[in-house]
């Protein structure tokens, strides 16, 4: 990301780790839960179970030192992202079509560098029509 970016406080414990498993833990246990109540005549039940397991588990995962890097670096990204050259669109139209050509132009020197090689491989082995 940014070259100056300092690595302060991202130290994760043992603590932090567990809670990072218990997000996860809780997440499948949402998608388990869904899964186990379809048989259930409550068409609301299994997708209460679903989102209260992602949610429960977002929430666990923020609160731990992994969620606080992960929130630190969507935010550095954006910062990052203000940052790129975006190209004009007359820009990107001349790079495309100077992209086109050249494609065009390769194709037609393999097509006949293919045709010479087909050639000389037919006339060394006596091979084809």
């Amino acid at each position: 990301m940014n070259d100056e970016a300092k690595q302060t406080g991202s130290a994760t414990t043992a603590a932090d780790t567990l809670k990072l498993i218990a997000a996860i833990v809780l997440v499948l246990g949402g998608v388990v839960a869904y899964y186990l109540l379809q048989t259930r005549p409550e068409a609301w039940m299994p997708w209460v179970a679903l989102v209260g397991g992602i949610v429960i588990g977002a929430l666990v995962f923020a609160f731990s030192q992994y969620g606080r890097n992960f929130w630190r670096f969507v935010l550095e990204s954006r910062v990052e992202l203000r940052k790129v050259f975006w190209p004009s669109r007359n820009e990107t139209l001349q790079t495309t079509l100077v992209v086109l050509v050249f494609v065009i132009i390769a194709s037609f020197f393999f097509w006949v560098l293919d045709l010479s090689l087909a050639s000389v491989t037919k006339f060394f082995t006596g091979q084809g029509s």
